[in-house]
């Protein structure tokens, strides 16, 4: 006689054994229609699953944020009947939902196209409309496989042989098409709804490996209604239109090349950029206490191994070999192993901590080709990376501290608001569960005391400890994780880091890993597509442009451009043969926040004429004045707040 303990506390009894599509009905006819799947005891299963004994049942509805995978889920599953349906023969393989939307991976001969989207689409409505129940059915392992090995689809045959041998096999119908899956699925195909919308189409080696088949890979968008998804399809025309390396490219910012494979050649203004958030940084990490340091690029194997970090990440080192003295050196992916050979020179007093220790460090770290992304996804970057020595006791408060400062620098760069997760501990790890025990409660208690509310990623923590995970919202709705905070015991036990306690005992620092930006690179990047190119003042690389109506205004130009440099800001002439109207389009196009226009009038008068980008209208003031504008504006933020 089960008790089912609904969300509102209260509690219904049942004779008997009931499935969700039981319990919904009982409850009233809105919950029935509505109900799309449910929640026993926290997991997410179908409605028709049993439930024999006492639960916490929670039903999703298309409300709910668990409906969306669920629509994607089984958006796959009518896409991949669809293929089969019109293509005879065609194999299916994996198609599990993603990130906004789903994906199935087909074995044909001949690759799909986006030509052959309209046909599948209007397959896939025909399914959805004919409304046919998913049916889960549990099935012997050597049955399945001969299954599918009778129906030609060997990969599924494949993946049935690969599960673990106590893994249940479970195979669900629509209709008279069947596949091999988990499950949980919705009720029936008339649940995935009419807003869905085939993407595009790509190659995919069977299980990722370049040496099985290529498959074709069909990519979709699925979202509760036609407005969601209309959202979304609006959002994609916009990331397009911001897309930083159309951009870079444009406003001449770098450029990528084949001889350099994931690295940046930096221009001028791009150059000019990178430099102004660098130094915007040092500033900040330098007014709250930070000391700047640098390590070696190249380190020997042996510190890697004692670090973790070689077993870890040893197939995303470059590795360079010293075949004179025999020695195995790795470039650094990352700088804390080093910062920690610096806090062990010499004897270290608990007076010392908190010690902050920042460096700006060049890493680099091997990426498949095909996940490289223009600066966003590189395998030479920099981190702004920092680690916080400092006691137990001290954790929280430093906690306080970096968050305040993170909020701080996201404001400034146009980012004032951000969520957090929580990701604690990984199957894969280095120390005892006591010690990991110990830190995630330690991080959990910063949290409450920084006023931090979080949502938990499970299992996502660094392979020495537990984190915090900031995201950013862009202008146009995308979340960015950029900012970590990671507690961790073990890299100063591994690497004998130790200070000397107030009793004169010698003890581990606790080591706090932190980053704001994560790489500028990659942050630069999404502050390209933030603004689509269209800096702040004080970002942009090059700030004012004077521009002369006529030759005869050239050298007042050039007076007003050094009077702008002087000022300190990033100015620049164009005395080019081009109408006023030509240069004003070319500046803009280059994304300059500021054309001064000047003519024989303006020379006469000293005035300039400044034209805003994006703006119609020209205000006319005196040099003076507009030098001394100008240069208020484009003061970085915490410049502003010191008071110049």
């Amino acid at each position: 006689m089960p008790a089912i303990t609904l969300p509102d506390g209260s509690v219904r009894r049942f004779d008997g054994p009931v499935t969700g599509t039981e319990v919904a009905a009982a409850i009233g006819p809105g919950l029935a229609r509505a109900a799309l799947a449910m929640k026993i005891d926290g997991r997410l299963v179908d409605l028709a699953t049993p439930i024999v004994a006492d639960a916490a049942l929670v039903f999703v509805t298309r409300k709910d944020p668990e409906a969306l995978e669920l629509i994607r889920h089984d958006a796959a599953h009518v896409l991949a009947e669809a293929v089969q349906a019109l293509w005879p023969g065609t194999q299916v393989t994996i198609g599990p939902a993603i990130e906004n939307g789903f994906y199935y991976d087909f074995a044909r001969n001949e690759p799909f196209t986006p030509e052959d989207f309209p046909a599948i689409e209007a397959k896939m409505r025909e399914i959805v409309a004919a409304n046919a129940p998913f049916v889960r059915q549990e099935v012997d392992r050597d049955e399945a496989i001969r299954f599918f090995t009778d129906k030609g689809e060997k990969y599924k045959a494949e993946l049935i042989r690969d599960l673990p041998a106590d893994q249940t096999i479970s195979l669900y119908r629509q209709g008279e098409w069947l596949d091999l899956c988990r499950g949980p699925h919705m009720r029936s195909t008339g649940d995935v709804g009419g807003a869905f919308k085939l993407m595009k189409v790509a190659g995919a080696y069977w299980r990722g490996d370049h040496r099985n088949a290529m498959l074709s890979r069909i990519y979709g968008t699925a979202w509760r209604d036609q407005k969601e998804l209309d959202a979304h399809l609006h959002m994609l025309e916009e990331a397009e239109k911001r897309d930083h390396r159309r951009i870079g490219k444009e406003m001449g910012l770098f450029h990528l090349q084949e001889e350099a494979v994931g690295s940046i050649f930096w221009h001028p203004k791009g150059w000019k950029l990178y430099r102004t958030a660098e130094s915007y940084m040092r500033r900040r990490l330098d007014a709250a206490g930070y000391q700047e340091v640098r390590t070696p690029q190249l380190i020997d194997r042996a510190l890697w191994e004692a670090s973790g970090h070689w077993e870890k990440f040893r197939d995303n080192m470059f590795i360079a070999r010293v075949e004179d003295e025999d020695k195995v050196l790795a470039l650094k992916p990352m700088n804390c192993p080093g910062h920690v050979q610096i806090f062990r020179q010499g004897v270290r007093s608990y007076r010392e901590l908190p010690l902050r220790m920042a460096e700006f460090g060049a890493c680099h770290r091997y990426e498949p080709s095909g996940a490289l992304h223009g600066i966003m996804r590189v395998r030479s970057f920099t981190q702004d990376d920092a680690h916080i020595f400092c006691m137990e006791s001290q954790i929280a408060d430093e906690t306080v501290r970096f968050v305040d400062l993170l909020s701080s620098v996201y404001r400034d760069l146009g980012f004032p608001e951000f969520r957090v997760k929580f990701s604690d501990r990984p199957a894969v790890r280095a120390g005892s569960d006591e010690t990991w025990d110990r830190a995630e409660t330690a991080l959990k208690e910063a949290c409450a005391t920084a006023g931090v509310e979080y949502t938990l990623n499970p299992g996502e923590g660094a392979f020495y400890g537990p984190k915090l995970e900031f995201v950013l919202r862009d202008a146009i709705g995308r979340d960015w994780q950029c900012g970590t905070l990671q507690v961790d015991f073990v890299l100063p036990e591994r690497l004998d880091a130790e200070y000397v306690a107030e009793d004169g005992s010698r003890r581990r620092p606790v080591m706090l890993h932190r980053a704001i930006l994560g790489s500028f690179e990659r942050f630069l990047g999404i502050l390209i597509e933030q603004y689509a190119g269209r800096f702040p003042l004080w970002l942009a690389p090059v700030q004012v442009v004077v521009a002369p109506i006529v030759s005869d205004a050239d050298a007042y130009a050039q007076e007003v451009a050094e009077a702008l440099r002087a000022a300190g800001l990033a100015a620049k002439t164009d005395l080019s043969n081009q109408k006023i109207n030509a240069k004003v389009r070319e500046h803009s196009l280059q994304r300059v926040p500021v054309i001064a226009v000047v003519g024989r009038r303006e020379a006469e008068e000293r005035t300039v004429a400044l034209r805003r980008l994006g703006g119609e209208a020209q205000d006319v003031v005196p040099l003076d004045q507009a030098v001394a504008r100008l240069a208020a504006e484009a003061t970085p933020p915490d410049l502003q707040r010191a008071g110049g």
